[in-house]
């Protein structure tokens, strides 16, 4: 009979997570680095309990809002490069369910992150009990089961011994390169206290490996084959290039054989300093992507899911006989738009193509790679133009993120997640200096940013700067997580563009719709009983975020901004500068189309413009399963 101690099921699920690693290329890293955890009924009694007694290598962080503490973990699993992630732990009812959107953006951007998810008694002898849900046809249905959609693995331990087989695919999950995701623990609060007599070697150290899949020797002939007939060749670069560490391999990839790299939100930054980087692909992209997709032939989709954002809705690319190359670790993704799918790990499958182009002796034509340096050059200039402000006018979101990325040094890391910043980085951020770009736009979720910060600070105590760039509308989604940052003691600098509002949203309500604004501005209610028009709210954010405790600047102009930019740095923990802005300022867009739908029938001229410019610019819209 092996050897067995005598453990409650959280006792034991703590003494697990601290004996599990990755190992990525032979580098040996902690799986589960420490715990996020705001405690109610359901998992004071028994995880908190477990955690004080047997969590001393486990460090215990506190959060102020549960879904902020998801993101978090999300923020330290990316610092990580997915090697390494956070768990996190809810009481029952609305702390539990706090965590869905969480899970939510996690999954979509296949990101790691461990939750447990406390749930009602399984015994069921106390009756209905707080917060229990009571279907009435569905008896054994809690609130956790909408986590089933949004998780990777979901599991609801209902003895203490289910823990056996329940945790070992957590960590399978967690650490699987094509399905990684959230990974959902439903624990009743009756079995996390419930004691069972556990194998010793259950608690021996355990090493996961995060294996490079080879493709296959035919799906490569098959994409070096397409590749030999490309006239104009584009590669897409997503969080796969990233996650795969084949940001060398991809930068040589691209200089050798002429090819032109664009790169989605999750790839942001990962062709380095690739002679042909055109910048951010897409809706939010710059114009020098969008036209050289529009010519393209054969497109090269390195790591990314290839969402509506990247390729406007299916609308990007006009050549009729284009063919997709799709290199993914997930063989779902690698088969979208009729491509050539390659299954395989990014950085072996670009090596792999690379060794057949060689040998077949293939380069695009210098008058392809002269059209690259022109687009690239006239995006540039239009680009600067643009966002150029004139003597005494107020700043626009593009020079503000132009004047953060000035302040950057390499290894510093910008997070953005939605509204206007996101858009900005991804068509206008030079990462050539060595900064890295988090952007968190799978799921596009406000409120992910300050927390994404302070997991991204957790996983790292180097000297690099953690910038935070968010509008005064994502500010107001989730501030108190500065607190977390300072009772951390986080370096962490948050630039809160203030414009009054969504205007992000307000812009593509006016563009879309043609209505001027109904909902996205903050505006107070005067005179309209119905809508609140009247004039502008102003709030102070500045004193908002020096009441949690951070280091405080504001700024009106250029000269200000670089100003507490350069103070910031010096700052211990977390440092808000608030920066005003132009209230509807925007900058020039990609061209490309985005199928956000459009009324079909009204009768305001407004509306009926906007909904025909909508449709001409759908017209190479097509279905590609």
């Amino acid at each position: 009979m092996p050897n067995t101690i005598n453990l409650t099921a959280a006792q034991a699920t703590i003494m697990y997570l601290q004996k599990q690693f990755s190992v990525l290329d032979g580098e040996r890293e902690r799986l589960i680095g420490g715990i996020f955890g705001i405690f109610g009924h359901g998992n004071v009694a028994s995880i908190s309990q477990a955690i004080d007694e047997y969590g001393g290598d486990l460090p215990y962080y506190q959060p102020k809002n549960e879904q902020a503490m998801v993101h978090a973990a999300m923020g330290y699993a990316k610092m990580k490069n997915r090697r390494a992630t956070l768990a996190c732990t809810a009481s029952i009812g609305p702390g539990s369910t706090n965590m869905i959107t969480g899970a939510a953006t996690a999954t979509v951007n296949r990101i790691p992150v461990l939750l447990f998810a406390s749930d009602t008694f399984a015994h069921r002898r106390s009756g209905n009990v707080l917060q229990q849900l009571e279907h009435p046809i569905d008896g054994d249905l809690t609130v956790n089961d909408c986590f089933r959609p949004v998780s990777r693995f979901f599991d609801r331990i209902s003895r203490p011994e289910q823990i056996l087989t329940a945790l070992p695919e957590a960590m399978r999950v967690l650490t699987d390169p094509a399905d990684t995701g959230a990974v959902t623990i439903s624990f009743p609060q009756d079995v996390e206290g419930e004691a069972y007599d556990y194998p010793e070697e259950f608690f021996r150290e355990r090493n996961w490996v995060i294996r490079r899949r080879e493709p296959s020797r035919d799906d490569l002939d098959e994409a070096i084959g397409a590749l030999l007939k490309a006239r104009a060749p584009l590669i897409i670069a997503g969080g796969g290039v990233r996650y795969s560490a084949a940001e060398v391999a991809l930068r040589d990839f691209a200089n050798e054989f002429g090819i032109p790299v664009a790169e989605t939100h999750a790839g942001k930054g990962v062709s380095l300093d690739t002679s042909y980087c055109l910048g951010g692909m897409g809706v939010t992209g710059t114009g020098a992507a969008g036209r050289i997709a529009e010519g393209a032939d054969v497109v090269v989709a390195i790591g990314t899911r290839l969402q509506d954002f990247q390729t406007g809705s299916r609308s990007a690319f006009h050549d009729p006989n284009i063919t997709f190359i799709s290199i993914n670790t997930n063989s779902y993704d690698a088969h979208k738009l009729r491509g050539v799918p390659v299954v395989g790990d990014a950085r072996l499958s670009i090596e792999r193509i690379a060794i057949g182009l060689r040998e077949a002796g293939y380069a695009t034509a210098r008058t392809y790679r002269d059209d690259i340096k022109a687009r690239q050059a006239e995006w540039r200039e239009t680009y600067r133009k643009d966002i150029a402000v004139a003597p005494g006018g107020e700043l626009n979101q593009g020079t503000i993120v132009r004047i953060v990325n000035e302040a950057t040094e390499a290894g510093d890391v910008v997070i953005a997640a939605a509204g206007t910043p996101p858009g900005e980085i991804h068509k206008a951020w030079d990462n050539s200096n060595g900064s890295k770009s988090f952007l968190e736009f799978g799921f596009s979720t406000m409120g992910h940013e300050i927390p994404a910060a302070i997991g991204a600070r957790l996983a790292s105590q180097n000297d690099e700067e953690v910038f935070v760039i968010i509008g005064d509308g994502t500010y107001l989604m989730g501030p108190t997580e500065i607190v977390t940052a300072v009772q951390e003691n986080a370096k962490i600098t948050v630039v809160v563009i203030e414009n009054y509002g969504y205007q992000c949203i307000r812009d593509l309500q006016e563009n879309s719709s043609g209505i001027d604004n109904l909902g996205n501005e903050f505006r107070a209610r005067d005179n309209d009983v119905l809508r609140p028009n009247g004039s502008y709210l102003e709030i102070d954010y500045a004193a908002n975020a020096r009441s949690m405790g951070a280091t405080v600047f504001s700024a009106a102009d250029e000269e200000q901004l670089k100003d507490a930019l350069a103070k910031a740095r010096g700052v211990r923990g977390p440092a808000v500068i608030v920066v005003k802005a132009e209230t509807r300022g925007r900058s020039v867009g990609s061209g490309v189309w985005w199928d956000v739908g459009a009324s079909q029938v009204t009768n305001t001229k407004s509306v009926e413009d906007a909904a025909s410019k909508f449709r001409a610019g759908g017209r190479n819209q097509r279905y590609l399963s």
